[in-house]
């Protein structure tokens, strides 16, 4: 089984003057560097919206963490003659053993507000139902 990468890397633009007080702060001592000033905030801000968070969370009907989908998975899910909402908080993982086809006949929606890892090819096969 591939490791899964436990961060995803992002871009964001800041202006000067707070990129310079952050550098301030790393360079005073209090955060090792920049993105562990970044990545502190960030925590810190989503901890002030955490009843609002779990709330929503709820409301969504959201599975939260990481929740992964493989060969067997599927075809269990097939076997029964379901089709799969698949709604997740976190991370979502398609197995590299499940095939487009697969995919295609037993996922019948795909919601991910973090990241979605698949292959190319199940991606593809499910573009219209991924949001």
């Amino acid at each position: 089984m591939a490791k899964i990468p436990d961060s995803e890397k992002i871009t964001i633009n800041l202006g000067h003057v707070d990129l310079g007080q952050i550098d301030l702060l790393v360079a005073d001592g209090f955060y090792s560097n920049r993105s562990d000033f970044i990545r502190t905030a960030i925590r810190n801000q989503i901890g002030r919206h955490d009843d609002v968070l779990r709330r929503s969370v709820e409301r969504h009907d959201l599975d939260l963490g990481l929740r992964r989908y493989d060969r067997r998975t599927l075809e269990a899910a097939q076997a029964a003659g379901e089709r799969l909402t698949i709604q997740v908080l976190g991370l979502a993982v398609i197995e590299g053993d499940v095939t487009p086809e697969l995919a295609r006949e037993t996922i019948a929606s795909i919601h991910v507000l973090g990241a979605l890892q698949a292959s190319p090819a199940v991606k593809a096969a499910l573009a219209g139902r991924i949001r």
